[in-house]
């Protein structure tokens, strides 16, 4: 898995891209808006690279078959804004083909305002595509560092804050 973030991401309090390359083994996390020598990093052997964004080209993630060449996923980090920015800066990473993830999923990201219901921090979007292609295996545990975050804010601003900015808001 290749991690793509914003640079103005980096000193955001849930860093969840900062979550997932320490808590998968075979994550890396680069942080750069334009990447020098992208096919180096997209040319790895033995996997088919793929993009995991939304977009009108984008095939739904499925388990892996028997035989089938593994993804490496590319994950652009940042606002939605920031992720397609990356694309565009990056014509190879945008010429590769998209995979997304089925619809129906919310997000546990209690404390922002998104742009859909759909819409995922980083970690969960990436925790929900391994759980599709490899669900044997439980990757749950990545989502316990970014629910933790989250409850901490919850009570570092307080229940009156909380209720009053962020309760009801539809993520």
């Amino acid at each position: 898995m290749l991690l793509i973030q914003h640079p103005d991401e980096v000193k955001h309090a849930l860093n969840t891209a900062r979550l997932v390359a320490l808590g998968l083994q075979n994550a890396q996390l680069i942080v750069a808006e334009t990447l020098e020598n992208i096919e180096h990093y997209i040319q790895q052997p033995g996997y088919r690279a793929c993009v995991l964004f939304p977009g009108e080209q984008a095939q739904t993630l499925r388990a892996y078959q028997d035989n089938q060449q593994p993804l490496l996923l590319i994950v652009p980090d940042g606002t939605w804004r920031k992720a397609r920015k990356i694309l565009h800066c990056n014509p190879l990473l945008a010429a590769l083909p998209r995979v997304t993830l089925a619809p129906g999923l919310s997000s546990r990201y209690r404390l922002r305002k998104a742009p859909d219901a759909q819409a995922l921090a980083t970690v969960e979007a990436v925790t929900y595509a391994l759980t599709v292609l490899e669900p044997e295996l439980d990757f749950s545990p990545l989502l316990r560092p970014f629910d933790a975050l989250i409850e901490g804010q919850i009570r570092a601003m307080g229940a009156a804050v909380y209720q009053r900015n962020h309760a009801g808001l539809k993520n």
